[in-house]
């Protein structure tokens, strides 16, 4: 009796330890399969972002003719453009030079009165010989999607070549052929130090966000009247 009572206990136990383990082993497959199926539908709207941006990200020398280009903001220092900013100052001023384009919009932020995004991107590119009429400020460009819809619905941009840092790019491309503008982009290059990274890091929660305003498609902050300033330029432009 106590030899066979042993032996069952230690099958017993052998037993318990195996469902035990194969419980653990279920859970831990589990959680593999939903980390899995998160971490795909995290990655799935930048997945969409470059597969939807196809061929038309490049260089300045690449990009094709369009009526205008269209500079996103990119933060300011002491009321100057940041670094990246003048980054895509200077490629913007480069598609003009070259004639790719004939109108620069400059859309950012002017949400209060001591940040002025427009006004300092429009002095770097008119005290770098951009002609006062050629640049056009949206002062309500307050994230990509409201600088892409109102582009279209306020100023009448139908075409253009966007310009921004090139892990921002394929965002602002698909945002604004989502809004109606047939659309280029020319990712401005940079080191790929801690700002790139963070710049990086912030694309994935935005590619998400992103997918929602292209399904729904909803109003700007601000939308307002119509303006005039893109067809005057173009006008001007086709007068010289």
């Amino acid at each position: 009796m106590g030899v066979g009572t042993g032996i069952a206990g230690l099958l017993r136990r052998r037993a318990v330890g195996m469902l035990v383990r194969l419980r653990e082993r279920r859970t831990q497959r589990r959680v593999f399969q939903v980390t899995t199926l998160l971490c795909s539908l995290a990655l799935a709207p930048s997945a969409w972002l470059w597969t939807a941006a196809g061929d038309r990200v490049g260089t300045v020398g690449s990009a094709p003719s369009a009526p205008v280009a269209v500079v996103f903001g990119a933060g300011l220092d002491q009321g100057r453009p940041s670094p990246y900013l003048e980054h895509r100052l200077t490629a913007a001023l480069d598609l003009y030079r070259v004639g790719k384009v004939q109108a620069i919009l400059v859309t950012g932020d002017n949400g209060r009165v001591s940040y002025d995004e427009p006004d300092a991107m429009y002095r770097y590119l008119t005290e770098h010989g951009v002609p006062k009429d050629r640049v056009v400020r949206d002062y309500a460009g307050f994230n990509t999607w409201d600088s892409c819809t109102r582009a279209h619905r306020i100023f009448g941009v139908d075409r253009a070549v966007l310009v921004s840092q090139d892990f921002h790019v394929r965002r602002a491309l698909a945002l604004c052929e989502a809004a109606g503008i047939r659309s280029y982009a020319v990712g401005v290059p940079e080191l790929h130090d801690s700002t790139w990274l963070y710049g990086g890091l912030r694309e994935i929660a935005g590619a998400g966000k992103a997918a929602v305003n292209a399904w729904l498609r909803p109003d700007p902050a601000l939308l307002g009247p119509e303006e005039d300033g893109i067809p005057k330029a173009l006008a001007q432009a086709a007068k010289e």
